[in-house]
């Protein structure tokens, strides 16, 4: 039964049934225990009475068919056995009485007996069970009887208080089922039940979070098309000139002007494609593990000595503790990547870029140090936004490095801090990771 409405009216209607029918038993049982003890002790009393006398008119043969009165049975012996009244022809009653109550099976049916011995007598009065068990079912019917009434309007009742107490849930399933795929408006908690109030309030910050990231989403396909149609147009621009170039030095000049176009064109996807599987590897929840900075950085410095190397950068670790940090391995590695290769390309040819990591009490803390320019201290919040480039006409990028290395450092819970180096006289940029659990 996997609709709660049809679970609860169906629990509340059996406990009517089950109230009712435990009641009338109770009741027949109660009515009969009474009955056993008030017609005893008439049964009792009518034997005592007769024991000053018999009726005048009494005979061997008894009453009449047409007097008997099968609801007591009387009969009268003598001392030697000899009956001398019966109240009823036939009554077949035994001869020999056990004094007192006993229950005697006569007539196909059982009899309630009371003996009772005098000086010459024995008197016994009997009563059919049956009609006991009549009388007991007949009040116990008439003390569930109300109940049985009343048990079709109390159902009434119990539906009206269900269908209501629902009526919420239902009004919630109306709202949601009637939206549009981009609806992600909040539902109404308004008048809800304590036990469904969460639930909606979840269903609502999930609305909320995939609204953000639906709208994450479409600013990052919009800049995306716009920055994609500049270095395609430029590509254009370059094939359009090589189909002019006169000579073969012309030709040349423009077959390096393509491809350098080209490979400006595949770093910006490249990076696009980084930032968005960052951004898909958030949603989906994976795991953390326990990452040993160490070892991030040497894998960074293996993807970046290549182009440090071509531009004679000394590039390399300062300083290093064994810190640890919870998070993703490959993550890692893009966000500290991302920080060299900005490093490499902003420092002058023969400088030098430094990686620092250092144990803290709180935590770990990563550092990317350089001998460039630096960035004045208005743009430090701004680079961090997607597709700004800063100094582009001494670098030119996709503008997403630093993008991506706030994804990374978002997902894992790292403050991004961007300053001036002390050392090395060019940007730090360094990122605070909580402390391992």
């Amino acid at each position: 039964m996997k609709s709660l409405r049809a679970r609860l009216l169906w629990f509340l209607l059996a406990a009517i049934v089950l109230a009712a029918g435990s009641q009338a038993f109770v009741a027949y049982r109660t009515v009969l225990n009474e009955a056993d003890e008030i017609f005893d002790y008439h049964m009792q009393q009518m034997a005592l009475s007769l024991r000053a006398g018999l009726p005048p008119s009494a005979a061997v043969s008894g009453l009449s068919d047409g007097d008997e009165n099968f609801e007591f049975v009387v009969q009268v012996w003598t001392i030697d056995g000899q009956r001398i009244f019966e109240s009823a022809a036939q009554a077949a009653l035994p001869q020999r009485a056990v004094l007192g109550f006993s229950n005697v099976r006569a007539r196909g049916t059982t009899y309630r007996v009371f003996s009772l011995q005098s000086r010459t007598l024995v008197i016994q009065v009997a009563q059919d069970m049956a009609a006991r068990r009549h009388m007991a079912g007949t009040l116990a019917l008439r003390t569930v009887g109300p109940i049985a009434l009343a048990a079709p309007l109390l159902m009434l009742v119990v539906w009206w208080v269900v269908s209501r107490s629902l009526a919420p849930v239902a009004r919630v399933r109306g709202q949601v089922a009637a939206r549009q795929a981009d609806d992600l408006s909040p539902v109404s908690e308004s008048g809800l039940p304590e036990e469904v109030r969460p639930l909606v309030h979840e269903l609502n910050l999930l609305f909320e979070r995939v609204r953000h990231a639906f709208e994450a989403q479409k600013h990052f396909v919009a800049d995306a098309a716009h920055e994609l149609r500049s270095p395609l147009a430029a590509l254009k621009l370059q094939v359009q000139s090589l189909k002019r170039a006169p000579d073969e030095a012309t030709r040349e000049l423009a077959v390096n002007r393509l491809a350098a176009g080209i490979d400006r064109a595949t770093r910006l996807v490249e990076q696009m494609l980084a930032l968005a599987r960052q951004e898909a590897s958030a949603s989906a929840d994976m795991p953390p593990e326990a990452v040993e900075l160490q070892e991030v950085a040497r894998l960074a410095l293996s993807d970046a000595i290549a182009a440090a190397q071509a531009r004679r950068i000394d590039i390399g670790i300062a300083s290093a503790d064994a810190a640890r940090v919870r998070g993703r391995p490959e993550a890692l590695r893009t966000l500290l990547r991302n920080l060299l290769d900005n490093a490499v390309k902003y420092t002058p040819e023969g400088g030098r870029v430094d990686i620092r990591i250092a144990q803290q009490a709180d935590g770990a803390e990563l550092a990317v140090e350089d001998s460039g320019p630096g960035l004045p201290a208005e743009e430090r919040e701004r680079v961090l936004d997607r597709f700004y480039r800063s100094g582009e006409s001494q670098a030119p990028g996709s503008g997403l490095g630093l993008a991506i290395v706030k994804s990374i450092a978002d997902q894992h819970g790292a403050t991004l801090d961007i300053g001036h180096s002390e050392s090395l006289g060019g940007l730090r940029v360094r990122l605070r990771f909580p402390s391992i659990a």
